[in-house]
């Protein structure tokens, strides 16, 4: 029975562990969204879309001796390797690259050769900055997006309004799709004369047509001010062709009580003349209603700024912060009678 109860309790012990170790490692590591510069709801098209595009940027060929190129690119696909698979992406979006290795999946580099993928992806090596360069895409849509200090120190969502043009079947059909095939017709006994004819696909009509919906945008902790949120293909369409991205730029709001400063925070803070000279019990509500002490036992001066460490913005996809500061002014009295004034000489004399 005792033997029964050790085991439980060691089971217990190392599952906490394991689940501890899972929970960090999926908040340490390396973000695989970011990597692709997607967003976490991303698509499968989306996803390899925005693999092709980087891949493409950052391929060892276009980049010859460029370590830092090569790293990225390793990591890239690294990252498409795992969310291009829906069983691999389900455990990493739970536990991270730690639950990865785990469960026996790859990330990590632990999976197929980085010119492998981009090999089958592409199907084959060699250049393609031909097709690169052919694909047609409609107009990214830029917005600028006010986060408030609060979603921005402990994360949230906003969601906004979105209308654009959207592709719609209409009656009839058009030709698209276009090209010259090249051919060849015999005009005498071993003479070949070579002719050039257009070919096209016929194709439904589409037209342009106005919708409106709502996107939730997601805010995480830390993103600082210029930092982009996309949204693959939901910018501008482009008939034959892809549609631009949406891409929303973070903005930080302003606040009435504090002002950010990358990854600080200031503050300011009114005192009286007896709490400059004498110390003082204070706090102030922080961005997650929390109370943070920032009283002394010794003598403020007016204008003075104290650090109180810890207390600023967190680090975007990290467990660290930045710092407070608070800046104390001190509030005389616009007038003294004649006994305070005697009062005073005695106590600083």
């Amino acid at each position: 029975m005792l033997s029964a109860r050790r085991m439980s309790a060691t089971s217990l012990l190392f599952f906490t562990f394991f689940a501890v170790s899972l929970f960090l490692h999926a908040f340490a590591g390396k973000n695989y969204y970011d990597v692709l510069q997607i967003s976490k709801s991303a698509t499968e098209e989306q996803i390899k879309r925005a693999y092709r595009k980087l891949a493409l940027k950052y391929h060892p060929d276009k980049n010859p001796g460029n370590e830092e190129a090569n790293k990225k690119f390793a990591e890239i696909s690294n990252a498409y390797e795992v969310l291009s698979d829906q069983e691999k992406r389900g455990i990493y979006d739970r536990y991270g690259e730690e639950g990865l290795k785990q469960s026996g999946g790859r990330g990590q580099g632990g999976g197929m050769n980085m010119q492998d993928i981009f090999s089958s992806f592409f199907g084959g090596g060699g250049s393609h900055e031909e097709e690169e360069e052919t694909i047609a895409k409609g107009d990214d849509v830029i917005i600028d997006l006010d986060a408030s200090l609060e979603d921005l120190y402990m994360g949230g969502s906003l969601k906004v309004w979105r209308e654009k043009n959207v592709l719609k079947s209409a009656p009839g059909k058009r030709k698209c799709n276009c090209k010259n095939e090249v051919y060849h017709r015999q005009i005498a006994p071993g003479m070949y004369q070579q002719m050039t004819q257009e070919v096209c696909e016929e194709c439904p009509n589409v037209k342009y047509v106005r919708e409106g919906y709502f996107i939730d945008v997601d805010i995480e902790k830390g993103m600082q001010d210029g930092h982009e949120v996309v949204f693959y293909e939901d910018g501008e369409p482009m008939i034959d062709g892809e549609s631009g991205d949406l891409k929303f730029i973070i903005k930080t709001a302003p606040h009435d009580t504090f002002r950010r400063e990358k990854n600080d925070l200031h503050t300011t803070v009114t005192i009286s003349l007896l709490q400059a000279l004498i110390g003082f019990e204070k706090s102030i509500k922080h961005l997650d209603e929390r109370l943070v002490s920032i009283g002394t036992k010794g003598i403020t001066k007016p204008k003075e700024v104290r650090r109180i460490k810890g207390e600023g913005m967190p680090l975007h996809m990290s467990l660290r912060k930045g710092d407070l500061y608070v800046k104390y002014e001190v509030l005389f009295p616009s007038t003294l009678t004649e006994d305070q004034k005697t009062k005073i000489k005695a106590a600083l004399s």
